[in-house]
């Protein structure tokens, strides 16, 4: 179902989402510090109530199904961008950053991680728009990652290098770059000459590492809505809370060993989901003589929205008694 929305509306919207990410940057480099539990709460509150308004808002403007395929997608982003958190902490550790910085990093790092994914999101709908067959491609891609986010063992790599990612890799080699951090700074003297400080490093770190994750994670929401303002919307919003819930889990996601199940799930969910929705509108020659097959099941996005929602909820509260059964024992 192609979903169109007014302009004023689009527009509008990604006037109000760029205004609340540039005040949510001034703040995190005018207030460097390490926000309180309680104060990484009420911003994870806040946005949340943030994303409910705007699904609010879509449903005023076009309906109940446009409303219930951004807030599956809005929830699978967020559910995958947990994966994100683990590489945020090792890059944080790999570059030793200063812990008030963090949120200033952390922010611009997000900053970027929309760019790519904005120009991820483009490609996307272009390729679905001109081959349909695309959706085997991504269906087929999800169901390895599944397969992969299940049965990886915690060990594999030791992180430290996979987490500066290539172009930072590259560009400690053929940058001045010093080992120094100097406040919130991108630059500093050390003997009379002017260099990069690593804070640098960290930004294009964060950015570029959040590429790998959108392989899997755009893939996965156009297999909920094929409305480019939806998938970025929702990206968008899922991504504006990721910084809080650094400060508020932090390194607790480590112990929360059944969420890469939970999420293997949904990948695995979404990736057959794509692969029937391929078999209906099926145009490939050498299947089913290129003709769409019907007896492929299909899933509403409401079906959608519970598997989801139930997948996350049952994956925490599992790793919560896990992790309560593992103390008391301790």
């Amino acid at each position: 179902m192609h979903l169109e929305f007014p302009l004023w509306f689009e527009f509008g919207s990604y006037a109000v989402l760029f205004l609340i990410l540039i005040g949510d940057l001034v703040l995190a480099y005018k207030r460097p510090h390490v926000p309180t539990p309680r104060e990484s709460g009420l911003w994870i509150g806040f946005y949340i109530a943030l994303a409910l308004l705007f699904a609010g808002a879509i449903y005023l403007v076009g309906g109940g199904e446009p409303t219930g395929q951004f807030l599956a997608g809005w929830l699978t982003e967020y559910s995958l961008s947990v994966d994100n958190l683990f590489v945020f902490v090792l890059i944080m550790s790999r570059f030793a950053v200063p812990p008030k910085y963090q949120q200033e990093a952390l922010m611009v790092g997000i900053i970027f991680a929309l760019v790519f994914r904005g120009v991820f999101i483009v490609l996307g709908a272009s390729l679905i728009a001109a081959f349909s067959w695309i959706f085997y491609f991504f269906g087929a891609f999800l169901l390895y990652t599944a397969i992969k986010q299940a049965f990886q063992k915690e060990d594999d790599g030791d992180g430290t290098g996979d987490a500066e990612g290539p172009v930072a890799r590259y560009l400690k080699h053929h940058l001045r770059i010093g080992n120094e951090f100097n406040g919130n700074k991108l630059h500093t003297v050390i003997d009379g000459r002017r260099v990069l400080t690593p804070l640098v490093l960290v930004f294009i770190s964060l950015g570029t590492t959040d590429l790998l994750f959108a392989l899997d994670s755009i893939p996965a929401i156009f297999g909920i809505t094929r409305s480019p303002f939806l998938v970025f919307s929702a990206n968008v919003f899922a991504l504006m809370g990721l910084r809080q819930l650094y400060f508020l889990l932090g390194h607790l996601l480590s112990k929360l060993e059944y969420l890469k199940y939970g999420i293997a799930v949904i990948l695995a969910f979404i990736g057959v989901k794509l692969v029937f929705e391929a078999m209906h509108q099926n145009e490939v020659p050498f299947i089913n003589g290129g003709h769409g097959i019907e007896w492929a099941p299909e899933f509403s996005t409401l079906t959608s929205l519970a598997v989801i929602v139930v997948t996350m909820g049952l994956a925490t509260a599992a790793s919560l008694v896990r992790l309560r059964l593992t103390r008391d024992r301790g």
